[in-house]
């Protein structure tokens, strides 16, 4: 199988959706022989912020000289970003090589009967398989979809579990509270292996405590107060946080510095059981991380920045750094939702900071919501709101009504933020304007 077969497979598997549950990952690991088994695991599980802080700690640990790797989701602006180790996608001809073995271990489950497994849990067997290949020291795992029943919870061999903010999240699945979801995403705890948590909401914290103490894991808080001499900025931001002092990062929006400040808990926690992270590699790792979909500035005039919130916590996230940040700039907002997300709630916390709303379809997606419905919702808020036909069109309409001083905004699902991207800088070069260095 070449790489090409291999994405049609899995483009082929997409079709099946996604099922909740451990069974057909259990009998996929077992007929490749338990990759995972053979990988020590930094497990991430949250609402938001779990890329964020994957990116942070898969940096600290590379720049401390352990060959790491790193598997998250969903990955924008390129599918082979999903598995990466020491900060670098795998490999076209790696990638058809393990697609290949998977789909041998698939022949022999249909054999005999059993359930196929999904897109996620094929993607995660994949991840096992290829770190286990490459003989990681550590890896950087991104819980899917909760955390109890989620594919990436088969591991085993955890040496540290980190929970970020923990929101409303999946409701049809995970739970119509607070408390539900919270037990779904603390069933990654493991018995006696330590953790720690962003600041909660009480529900959420309470859950994680009671879970905590039931394993008998060590958990630590992020303390709000050990923050101190924060300045926030587009691209770079600075901040104290307890003993870590004027601590740099390259990664605009303001809820990145408490993202960094939970990798800074979670190192004092692998060193606290071994690990050899030295301060000095900690602040630079800090400082070299990038998080592209996330507060990313494309060019400054106007100033272009791609975010993909898309759910509550994720929006007001945005909305505050906004209004940090960029509140003396008229924004021109490029807008688009998946049907399966609130959508309405979105919009009601995002809609306000505009001056203008471009609402767009995401392009090759069967869960995307049509630009006219999106418009209609947004139209509840703010009324300067238009539906345009495609995303060149909406970067185009709004790079030519904003000044060189203005904001132009481009939010919401992270599937259309490639596409946006290049559309960006097909306009910047076809006015003759400069971009940001990706």
């Amino acid at each position: 199988m070449d790489h090409n077969e291999a994405m049609q497979f899995l483009k082929n598997l997409s079709k099946s959706g996604s099922i909740y549950g451990l069974s057909r990952m259990r009998h996929l690991m077992y007929y490749l022989g338990e990759p995972q088994s053979k990988l020590k695991f930094i497990h991430v599980a949250g609402t938001n912020g779990k890329g964020s802080v994957c990116a942070f700690l898969s940096q600290i640990l590379s720049q401390c000289g352990y060959h790491t790797g790193c598997y998250f989701s969903p990955a924008p602006f390129g599918y082979r970003e999903h598995f990466q180790i020491n900060g670098i996608p795998i490999s076209r001809d790696m990638l058809a090589a393990q697609v290949t073995r998977i789909v041998d271990a698939i022949e022999s489950m249909k054999r005999i009967g059993q359930e196929l497994p999904t897109l996620f849990e094929v993607e995660t067997a994949l991840a096992f398989s290829y770190f286990a290949d490459m003989n990681c020291d550590f890896v950087v795992l991104e819980t899917g979809m909760g955390g109890k029943e989620d594919a990436t919870n088969i591991i085993a061999t955890t040496m540290l579990e980190i929970f970020t903010p923990i929101a409303m999240d999946h409701t049809a699945v995970l739970g119509d509270t607070l408390s539900q979801i919270a037990e779904q995403k603390a069933g990654i705890f493991k018995y006696g292996v330590p953790a720690v948590s962003a600041v909660q909401a009480p529900e959420a914290e309470q859950v994680l405590k009671n879970t905590a103490f039931a394993k008998r894991c060590v958990l630590h808080f992020v303390d709000p107060c050990l923050f101190s001499d924060i300045s926030y900025g587009l691209t770079q931001q600075t901040f104290s946080y307890g003993i870590w002092k004027d601590v740099k990062i390259s990664m605009g929006g303001t809820y990145q510095v408490e993202n960094a400040a939970l990798a800074l808990e979670a190192v004092v926690t692998l060193r606290s059981i071994g690990l050899d992270l030295p301060k000095d590699s900690v602040r630079k790792a800090l400082a070299l991380t990038k998080w592209q979909g996330r507060f990313t500035v494309l060019a400054n005039q106007p100033l272009i920045l791609l975010d993909g919130a898309h759910n509550l916590n994720g929006a007001k996230a945005l909305a505050r750094s906004i209004k940090q940040l960029c509140r003396e700039k008229s924004c021109y907002m490029i807008f688009g939702m998946l049907q399966d997300k609130d959508y309405l709630q979105v919009s009601e916390i995002l809609a306000p900071l505009a001056t203008r709303i471009f609402t767009i379809q995401t392009p090759h997606n069967p869960r995307a919501l049509s630009a006219t419905v999106l418009a209609d919702t947004v139209q509840k808020t703010n009324p300067s709101v238009e539906a345009v036909g495609t995303i060149p069109a909406a970067v185009e309409r709004a790079i030519s009504l904003a000044s060189e001083e203005d904001l132009v905004l481009i939010c919401g699902s992270l599937s259309f933020l490639e596409d946006a991207r290049f559309a960006v800088y097909r306009a910047l070069e076809q006015k003759g304007a400069c971009h940001e260095p990706n």
